[in-house]
């Protein structure tokens, strides 16, 4: 039987990727596979970025409604494009130097018990301090949180009272 008279359309053929990557293509995506159909719309979004980015920097129309926060390391911007500027932040600074700074800088972390550097490996206890694995369980440590009363808590929030109205005698 014809395909013609059926309306079927028999099945195309495998077409490869235009990019010579081995892999097949398809038609919905411009005739690349899915990675190099990922990677060239990637590329034009960082292309359309950049020339969006450059030209609000030129005219000066950056409002921040629009702003987009792409990672400086993807997108490439040619040196002699852009124009760099130098800004005086003396007379900022000077308003500053009396106050005393808001941040303070965290020393290393250590045990509250033994003052032992614990780094990203410390424990942190429900009294709010951090502790080594020595000294991470509430006996080991004297730990103040009512451990108790706590669950007493979340147990009576979990489980409301549920009082029934008292029936109308007949």
């Amino acid at each position: 039987m014809d395909h013609d008279e059926t309306g079927c359309q028999a099945p195309e053929r495998p077409t490869l990727c235009i990019n010579n990557c081995g892999f097949f293509g398809h038609a919905a995506t411009r005739n690349m596979c899915s990675k190099c159909h990922r990677e060239t719309v990637l590329k034009d979004e960082q292309a359309r970025f950049a020339a969006s980015s450059i030209e609000n920097i030129v005219n000066g129309n950056n409002k921040g409604k629009d702003a987009i926060v792409v990672p400086a390391a993807s997108v490439d911007l040619k040196s002699g494009e852009v124009e760099t500027k130098v800004v005086n932040v003396q007379a900022a600074t000077e308003s500053v130097v009396g106050q005393p700074s808001e941040e303070k800088k965290a020393g290393p972390s250590r045990c509250l018990t033994c003052r032992k550097r614990v780094g990203l490996t410390g424990f942190s206890c429900r009294c709010g301090n951090l502790f080594c694995a020595a000294h991470r369980y509430s006996d080991k440590h004297d730990c103040q949180f009512d451990y108790q009363s706590a669950a007493q808590n979340a147990i009576a929030k979990a489980n409301p009272i549920i009082k029934a109205d008292k029936l109308d005698k007949i």
